[in-house]
């Protein structure tokens, strides 16, 4: 993996990129229950990058043994923060019930189910 990353690497800055050694983490995903989960270090020249046990990757949570826990749990505190963001409206007794249901299925509903399409999904998540 070293090798690979170190290829990487000098592609890159011959390009004339720069690959960040202090925010390089990496990600040793263990699926199957026969992985022992022991990795090799990885290191950009001689720099051990870190290994994490999650990684945010394009606003996904993305955990080492192939759960979405965090993801679903992350997902559902951003649904009820644009609850908390438009609670004023929801709540309100004078605006009319269409409307408030408008709000709730164009602000707080996508918010909630965002990228949930693609999540595989269990009894216990449901």
């Amino acid at each position: 993996m070293s090798i690979k990353l170190e290829r990487w690497r000098n592609t890159l800055e011959a390009k004339d990129f720069r690959l960040s050694r202090s925010k390089t983490e990496y990600l040793h995903c263990r699926y199957s229950e026969d992985d022992d989960g022991v990795a090799s270090e990885v290191a950009i020249e001689g720099a051990i990058v870190p290994r994490v046990e999650r990684l945010r990757y394009l606003g996904s949570i993305i955990q080492e043994n192939g759960e979405i826990d965090e993801d679903i749990n992350h997902q559902i505190k951003v649904g009820w923060q644009k609850w908390k963001n438009a609670s004023g409206v929801l709540c309100d007794r004078r605006i009319p019930l269409r409307l408030k249901g408008r709000v709730y299925h164009m602000v707080v509903r996508p918010a909630l189910l965002y990228r949930a399409e693609c999540w595989p999904i269990k009894k216990s998540h449901v």
